[in-house]
């Protein structure tokens, strides 16, 4: 069994993740949306949890491998169907990402525990898991955030604000207050938060 290759893993999720049909401008260039989301979280994970594990890593590289896969228009445009969505997407982005991690010679216990955070079991209970969560909601703040708010009433920001801000740790929320976030949002989040 040859020894696992943690580079290689992260090349070929992003090599997956370069498919995307869908495609983002960011700093003039235009970029496969879900190959930008990775290596967003691998950077704010990287500064937020600068030890953090590599089945860690690995977990917040793949948190979005091949999403566009699965339409969201596919399911119903409700909570519930919003909730189905989420579940599917997450067991394809275990699975592909076992996949991976299989290939490059990781042994279960290794891609179980990528699995397990890919799939946010434990949320508050289990650190992994916690950090991941909180790296995802800084990723959204920061960079999907702006254009998000400006396609919903306030209210509704608020609520998903309020939601977002009950998934994190105190040391994300610490986190996420220091965002260089632009004035609306940032006073929709104190709004959220009073």
């Amino acid at each position: 069994m040859s020894k696992p290759n943690f580079n290689q893993a992260i090349e070929k999720i992003d090599r997956v993740n370069a498919q995307d049909p869908n495609t983002e401008n960011y700093q003039g260039k235009e970029h496969p949306k879900e190959l930008l989301y990775s290596q967003r979280m691998t950077e704010t994970l990287l500064s937020f949890e600068p030890q953090a594990s590599k089945e860690l890593q690995i977990a917040a590289r793949a948190q979005h491998i091949a999403r566009w896969k699965i339409d969201r228009n596919t399911y119903p445009m409700d909570r519930v169907g919003y909730l189905k969505w989420r579940e599917e997407l997450k067991k394809m982005h275990a699975q592909l990402t076992s996949e991976i991690l299989q290939d490059v010679g990781y042994d279960d216990d290794f891609i179980d525990r990528v699995s397990f955070l890919i799939r946010k079991k434990m949320l508050k209970k289990d650190d992994e898991t916690q950090t991941l969560e909180d790296v995802i909601c800084l990723v959204f703040l920061q960079y999907y955030f702006e254009d998000f708010a400006a396609k919903h009433p306030d209210e509704k920001i608020v609520d998903i604000l309020q939601k977002t801000w009950g998934k994190m740790s105190e040391k994300g929320h610490k986190a996420a207050l220091k965002l260089p976030l632009d004035p609306k949002s940032l006073s929709l989040i104190k709004q959220a938060l009073a």
